[in-house]
């Protein structure tokens, strides 16, 4: 499949950039042109900054799961769509061709309308990463339902703080989900989730894991129960629901600041056309490769950049159900060498991982076939960096560093692979038709290289969240009312000599110590130098001469004699890296960060407990390890 709107040079990339910020609704609609419309738009954009409200594509309608599946029919009904590795390296492997994919969604589509789901309910998914997940959402899209998609890690009052804010009346889960070694019991998750509540209509289990499972009587169903009587003729002669370009495709949870979790509502049109435009362009995707992202579905990585953006484009998108690190720390490089994947896009935290085990996982390995590798979900330090280009793309991979957010639908700022530079832990360029700037606390923007400032997005682009599910409100005080005419991202970033971006974090995460603006990830880069030190994480505490000082959670290799020793060294790394200003008050050797289940660290932990504030860490249960937080607690300095 080729694609009219991939940027192949240089010249090219700035040519297309300046088009796209000079006459934005020119650039937008012809790309947008290069898709399957019931009926064409009639406004290409309608944008309130203020108020946090945008429209793309207005009076446009469409149906995502024909851009996804029936547009390719007829050129590459037999090109393999999905590829799905399961968790166990000796299972069965699964593939789907774009035909059988289009099947397996139009008889789920038949089996949901059969099951009286319609147009605007909403669908709760809450399974293990299994081919079905994927089915399952298309399904919803197909018929106009608006799927949200749990994490199958989250916990019961997770799902039950979820399932209330969307007023989900149906839910798609498993019997089980496999991770590693562990095996989850996903239905009795959602039991206990749905005990006390009384809008749910119907709970479709699939049988993945064969566990013990409860089934109430007229609200749970069987999947193959509920398949064995849907017509595959009246599935496939079924047309998709017709979806105005901005009628909700889904919610997807993410963390807010309250503790309370925002339901991020993106639309069909627009994020259509940007996440497959992204898709395309970043990772300079030419037909027949293999694209493996490690994210969870559940996550905006994997709808963004596992389904939508992949399959819209006509490619092959491999799924894994596992862990990296199991049976052994080198199950990626076995998924690469097995399936002779192109490109591979992961998290920073899993390279880090990874790293930590060696080389001997590497050396016997065949990883010949990449062509591209990405990373996504923080910045990337250096140190990483190299080791991932040096060792995984054998110094001849481009390394695509991607900045954007669940908010923003689709990657925002990113090297091109192959087009434009990359540089180590810079996300460099942004994508056309994104327009970053840098502000001050006061709003003024920043010209000069080398300052950290507010990273905000000057307009709208087609993905940009539309609003928070059911509270506008939210949305509006959360992304637009802080710099008016700006989309507020809350992280920070500065620039260089060249204009290249690189992110330094969270605002929040943006230590100022007597005055200066210190990134995180800056000092944690920093104290990752140690030879020692396998990973921290550290934020402000109220200092009274400093206003704030730096408190550093640290994660050593091993047991040791002399903890004050390598403290000094530390604190010795960070002036010399960084500058005096950048000691570490405080140091604590701890043995694990709390993380959530996607490798996120929760910074916002640490802060509590640095500042001493240890009755008030919120829901800790959904954390990868929560008793890693009491540990981190018990040896709290200067309590």
């Amino acid at each position: 499949m080729a694609y009219a709107f991939q940027i192949k040079s240089l010249e090219a990339y700035h040519k297309e950039y300046n088009r796209s910020v000079s006459d934005p609704d020119a650039f937008w609609d012809k790309i947008a042109n290069e898709f399957v419309w019931h009926q064409k738009w009639n406004q290409v954009s309608k944008i309130n900054m203020e108020e946090g409200q945008c429209e793309w594509f207005l009076g446009g309608q469409l149906n995502i799961t024909e851009n996804c599946l029936d547009r390719h029919l007829n050129s590459q009904a037999n090109h393999i769509a999905l590829i799905w590795e399961p968790n166990q390296p000796f299972d069965g492997i699964r593939t789907y061709t774009y035909a059988q994919l289009h099947r397996a969604v139009c008889e789920t589509a038949q089996m949901l309308r059969d099951l009286g789901v319609q147009k605007g309910d909403r669908v709760c998914i809450y399974m293990g990463m299994i081919p079905e997940l994927t089915i399952s959402m298309l399904a919803c899209a197909r018929v106009g339902a608006i799927h949200s998609i749990i994490f199958g890690g989250f916990s019961a009052q997770s799902i039950t703080d979820r399932l209330q804010d969307a007023q989900a009346s149906y839910i798609i889960t498993c019997d089980g989900a496999n991770r590693g070694a562990k095996q989850l019991n996903l239905k009795n998750i959602v039991d206990e989730a749905v005990s006390e509540l009384s809008f749910i209509q119907k709970i479709i289990v699939l049988k993945h894991t064969a566990c013990e499972v409860s089934m109430k009587p007229n609200r749970d169903v069987w999947w193959h129960d509920c398949m064995n009587t849907v017509d595959p003729v009246l599935a496939l002669n079924t047309p998709a629901c017709t979806m105005d370009a901005e009628d909700p495709l889904f919610i997807l949870y993410t963390s807010g600041s309250t503790g309370k979790p925002k339901g991020v509502v993106h639309s069909c049109g627009g994020y259509m056309v940007y996440t497959t435009y992204t898709f395309v362009n970043v990772f300079q995707y030419q037909s027949g490769q293999i694209h493996f992202c490690t994210a969870d579905i559940g996550w905006i990585t994997g709808h963004s950049y596992i389904v939508y953006g992949p399959l819209c484009a006509g490619a092959t998108t491999l799924m894994f159900e596992g862990i990296p690190t199991w049976p052994d720390a080198g199950r990626f490089w076995d998924v690469v060498e097995k399936h002779r994947v192109n490109i591979l896009y992961t998290a920073p935290t899993a390279i880090r991982s990874l790293m930590a085990f060696g080389l001997s996982p590497i050396e016997s390995k065949d990883l010949s076939s990449l062509q591209v590798l990405g990373t996504v979900g923080e910045p990337i330090n250096e140190e990483a960096w190299d080791w991932y280009f040096e060792h995984i793309g054998k110094g001849r991979c481009p390394i695509v560093d991607t900045w954007w957010q669940t908010e923003t639908g689709g990657i925002m700022i990113s090297n091109l692979a192959g087009v434009t530079p990359h540089i180590a832990s810079f996300a460099t360029v942004p994508l056309p038709g994104v327009r970053p700037v840098l502000l001050t606390d006061q709003g003024q923007e920043i010209n000069t290289p080398h300052v950290n400032g507010q990273l905000c997005i000057k307009g709208s682009w087609p993905s940009m969240i539309r609003t928070t599910y059911g509270d506008h409100e939210r949305c509006k005080n959360t992304y637009f009312v802080q710099y008016p005419g700006y989309y507020y991202t809350g992280d920070g970033a500065f620039f260089d000599e060249q204009g290249f971006f690189r992110i330094s974090g969270r605002i929040d995460d943006v230590l100022k110590i007597s005055g200066h603006r210190i990134g995180t990830a800056e000092v944690e880069n920093a104290i990752n130098m140690h030879d020692e030190i396998v990973e921290s994480a550290v934020v402000g505490y109220p200092h009274e001469i400093k206003g704030q000082a730096i408190y550093a959670f640290v994660v050593h290799e091993q047991a040791f004699k002399d903890p004050d020793k390598v403290r000094s060294e530390i604190n010795n790394l960070l002036s010399e890296s960084i500058g005096p200003i950048a000691k570490a008050d405080k140091i604590q050797f701890v043995p694990g960060l709390p993380k959530t289940r996607s490798g996120k660290i929760m910074r916002r932990i640490l802060r509590k407990i640095a500042e001493g504030e240890t009755h008030q860490l919120g829901d800790i249960t959904t954390l990868l390890d929560p008793t890693v937080v009491e540990q981190i607690i018990e040896g709290r300095l200067n309590k």
